[in-house]
């Protein structure tokens, strides 16, 4: 897979929460931590996810925003 997005992190599948339209899916990457994405329900059938897959995180965007009080 070649993909344009240069932040990609290697992880595996913890929780998948399925809603009606959309799953939330938890990714714990090396080290513990984890990221939370919200998919539709169709990919995370179509990807054949399940806890204990492997998979990446794939984050594209064009703006990080940073907030104090």
């Amino acid at each position: 897979m070649e993909i344009s997005a240069r932040n990609t992190l290697r992880g595996t599948v913890k929780t998948i929460e399925h809603g009606a339209v959309n799953s939330e899916v938890t990714i714990e990457l090396p080290g513990g931590i984890e990221i939370v994405s919200i998919i539709t329900k169709n990919s995370t059938e179509r990807l054949a996810l399940s806890p204990g897959s492997k998979v990446y995180a794939v984050i594209k965007a064009s703006d990080v925003m940073v907030a104090t009080d």
